[in-house]
């Protein structure tokens, strides 16, 4: 079904495609460079390309193209899901679980888990039916996600995450304990010359991006580990790691960096101990403000109760080290006189 819209009087020059866009802001510009795309945008009956000059008075008639269904399977996979509407739902991704299919993957991504609970609810995104994911997380890493059902939504919260505008904070378990309460690490960040797959602290000269990440402690174990809270201003691929890796305080189960097994660990973390536990952010259409937790994973839950009672455990030790208990004197047994009556 083919819409009709009138450019007001007054413009005197203006592209096709930021005509309809400022127009119709409900649209993202990707569906109506689609529409040009498919020759469905139309001025006086005859298609038009997307950087067509038009002028007031001139009445453009458009459609979108069909929206193809997506490729992959949806495959019906619990999630826990934290917020939900028609334009948008907020997911606590589980450990484990990759975002995006790819070479080597299953059918157990979120991709398909979102295929399979989104059934029906979602639009063309990109042309095809899949929800919009705007932001990723490690596979290792659980927590917060948040995936666009609508082209405004994807389009209102790209621009929020282009933007740095939402708080994203994480929770994360490292060895050690930082001298201070809080601080900033503003680093650069780019791939390790040495090894492609991981990142490293990198000068911008040689490729480093912009990175910022402020930390501050939430719970100290003695020395052997902390619990941090980070907020992200930046998106750096790894970021969070590489950056609590550059103060000289390793992510738990951080094998990639350079963690090992700690021997006082009855129970070794097996896998990051990092959780995307904090989001707040204006919702892409209505524009309210939105405040979403994630709760903690069973598996970092487990790992902070053992640290607390190995804490207790060592608080005692050396209370008992430092001020060793007397024992008691015991008063000595009457004297024992062979004559005397036993009865």
């Amino acid at each position: 079904m083919s819409t009709l819209y009138t450019l007001p009087d007054g413009i005197r020059q203006l592209r096709a495609d930021k005509a309809l866009a400022l127009a119709h802001p409900e649209h993202s510009r990707v569906a109506f460079h689609r529409a040009f795309a498919a020759g469905l945008v139309k001025l006086r009956g005859r298609p038009i390309v997307r950087d067509a000059t038009v002028t007031g008075g001139d009445t453009l008639e458009y459609s979108f193209p069909e929206t193809k269904p997506a490729e992959l399977k949806a495959v019906d996979i619990p999630l826990e899901v934290i917020f939900e509407d028609r334009h948008l739902l907020a997911v606590n991704k589980t450990a484990g679980m990759i975002v995006h299919p790819g070479a080597g993957t299953g059918e157990d991504t979120l991709v398909h888990a979102l295929l399979a609970h989104c059934a029906g609810s979602l639009s063309g995104i990109g042309g095809v039916e899949r929800p919009g994911i705007v932001h990723r997380l490690d596979r290792e890493t659980s927590g917060l996600i948040l995936v666009a059902k609508s082209d405004a939504a994807h389009r209102g919260l790209s621009e929020q995450f282009s933007e740095r505008a939402l708080q994203k904070e994480y929770l994360a378990l490292v060895a050690g304990a930082p001298d201070l309460m809080s601080g900033s690490i503003r680093k650069a960040i780019g791939r390790n010359p040495s090894h492609r797959h991981k990142m490293a602290v990198v000068e911008a000269e040689v490729g480093g991006k912009d990175a910022h990440t402020d930390w501050e402690v939430v719970e100290r174990f003695g020395q052997l580990a902390t619990l941090l809270r980070c907020t992200i201003h930046t998106g750096r691929t790894h970021q969070i790691r590489v950056h609590l890796k550059s103060m000289g305080h390793l992510v738990l189960g951080d094998v990639v960096y350079g963690w090992k097994p700690d021997p006082r660990l009855k129970t070794q973390p097996a896998r990051v101990m990092l959780h995307a536990e904090h989001l707040i952010f204006r919702h892409p259409v209505t524009g309210k403000r939105l405040d979403l937790r994630a709760p903690l994973p069973a598996d970092l839950q487990a790992l902070l109760t053992q640290l607390r009672k190995l804490t207790v455990a060592s608080v005692k030790a050396r209370r008992l080290k430092d001020h060793p208990v007397k024992p008691r004197k015991q008063p000595a047994p009457p004297a024992y006189h062979p004559h005397e009556s036993r009865a």
